[in-house]
């Protein structure tokens, strides 16, 4: 059995052990010690890191009930007595965040009835799930109701229970494990079984911020950050903030309405484009059409386009198309080129048959419907792509 001095003592930093078992895995060697102060993953909240006998803990598992592996980068001996360093940084900010969840959980509970059925601690946000959806008035009633509780800095203590005292007691939910259990309370807000590690005031959260709601699975998903983390998105919108600003030379209070103005111009000068765009596709569309020459008894219009934008080939095809009795093959000017072939609504030919011939010939690929066809990646001379493309208009 594994001593878990993490359970009475979350800010110890460093311990003393003796190991009792080592066992060879794919990931490194796991060692079990007779007391450990490193927390395992388990209960939504990532494994503590650090150092065991010189060697780096790079992961804490759960054995069993009883026993906890550490997966280390290096060989440990058993019965060897053993110096163990938590990483502080990492470790508190584990705790900031498994605290304010605990407080965040009991206010939506407390306000609105919206139980937790879900915890997870993530590395830049941590999430509960609760068992309703909540307007977003709510859900900002519940943040500011949990951020009064740190600011009024209540105790933060660790108990232990019998089974028969737990069935007893006010838990705030129904406790996943049976027996004695651990209990973390807030005195006269929060009172719940829990095995993680947790700060010893509510002051020392810091601050709880939601940064995200989302539906689901018939609730609500509510994603946020606690003091440390609160304070790093802080820093991180603060210096996007000040430089939108400098970028619109406004002040960050008028960024709002200077982005909409912005888009409202761009919405503007968009419109304006494609209709110059439009102008100028039926000015092209009228050029190759006059140099239309008659292959394999009808109109055929092969020609290179200077352009390297597929788009632009289809909607030239397509504008040339429209007019019956033509058949249409337009090449891009860059090499490897592209292809685009059509052919009038009229007309029998497949289009298909006219890129299935040009990229077994000159490599690439593509695909399409009988009526237009495109396809990419063609490599020759722009002059002998378009005495192939004469040819099998030719012969079809």
């Amino acid at each position: 059995m594994t001593e878990r001095l993490y359970y009475t003592a979350p800010a110890r930093t460093e311990f003393e052990a003796r190991v009792v078992a080592v066992e060879a895995s794919p990931s490194g060697a796991i060692v079990e010690l007779d007391r450990t102060a490193f927390y395992p993953t388990s209960g939504g909240q990532p494994h503590d890191t650090g150092t065991l006998g010189g060697v780096r803990v790079v992961d804490v598992q759960e054995l069993d009930a009883t026993r906890v592996g550490h997966v280390v980068e290096g060989m440990l001996a058993v019965g060897q007595e053993v110096g163990g360093a938590i990483d502080w940084p990492r470790r508190f900010d584990h705790m900031q965040q498994h605290s304010g969840q605990h407080l965040l959980s009991a206010a939506f509970d407390r306000c609105h009835g919206a139980r937790t059925v879900g915890f997870h601690l993530g590395q830049a946000e941590s999430t509960v799930d609760l068992d309703r959806d909540l307007s977003a008035a709510a859900v900002a009633d519940a943040e500011g109701e949990a951020n009064e509780t740190v600011w009024r800095n209540h105790p933060v203590a660790i108990r232990f229970a019998t089974a028969d005292e737990v069935a007893s007691l006010p838990l705030r939910k129904a406790p996943v494990r049976s027996g004695a259990l651990r209990l973390i309370e807030i005195p006269g807000v929060d009172l719940s079984a829990c095995g993680g590690t947790h700060v010893d005031r509510t002051g020392t959260i810091g601050l709880i911020a939601v940064t995200a709601t989302e539906r689901f699975k018939g609730g609500l998903r509510v994603s946020f950050v606690c003091g440390g983390r609160a304070l790093d998105g802080f820093r991180s919108r603060r210096a996007t903030l000040a430089a939108s600003a400098q970028m619109f030379s406004v002040g960050e209070s008028e960024l709002p309405d200077q982005i909409a103005r912005h888009q409202r111009d761009a919405k503007a000068k968009l419109r304006e484009l494609r209709a110059a765009h439009g102008r100028l596709n039926d000015h092209e569309a009228r050029a190759l059409a006059a140099g239309a020459e008659t292959l394999g008894g009808r109109a055929s219009i092969v020609a290179s386009v200077a352009t390297s934008d597929a788009s632009v080939l289809k909607r030239l095809a397509t504008t040339l198309i429209a007019t019956p009795g033509r058949h249409v093959v337009l090449f891009s000017s860059e090499t490897p080129a592209l292809v685009v072939a059509g052919r009038s609504a009229d007309l029998t030919f497949d289009a298909r048959d006219v890129l299935r011939g040009l990229t077994e010939r000159f490599g690439g690929r593509g695909g399409g419907q009988p009526d237009l066809a495109q396809g990419g990646g063609l490599d020759a001379d722009p002059a002998d792509l378009r005495k192939a493309a004469r040819r099998l208009l030719a012969a079809g």
